[in-house]
């Protein structure tokens, strides 16, 4: 009875490991649902976690808040996931402007405090 229990027990843990590792790994890798209206969320969002301040992101910069950005604006379609390059290029100044329209902020390219807070929270 003992070894009955401690295999089903066993096997129960492995299968939610492996659930929560496929979970983990489609948030982690997996581009926002191909169906989702331009402009729109999307049913499963890929997790942005390139960084996580709000510091001022302009033209020309690369790195991390790039990147941030630019995963933020993809989930929403307002980037291909193809130009989430760490790059602010003119393809993710378009991006902003786009979105910072639709939201009612200031058009000007630049992600601010006011623009990152609209990225996270839209």
């Amino acid at each position: 009875m003992k070894t009955n229990a401690l295999s089903r027990t066993v096997k129960r843990t492995a299968v939610l490991t492996a659930t929560a590792g496929l979970l983990t790994a489609g948030l982690l890798t997996g581009p926002a649902s191909a169906d989702a209206p331009a402009g729109g969320r999307a049913d499963t969002l890929a997790a942005c976690a390139y960084y996580s301040g709000n510091a001022l992101t302009v033209y020309g910069q690369r790195g991390d808040r790039v990147s941030q950005a630019q995963c933020l604006l993809a989930n929403r379609r307002y980037l291909p996931w193809g130009d989430v390059t760490g790059y602010f290029g003119p393809k993710t100044r378009a991006a902003v402007k786009k979105f910072q329209s639709r939201h009612h902020l200031t058009a000007d390219g630049k992600v601010g405090k006011k623009t990152w807070y609209a990225l996270y929270h839209a």
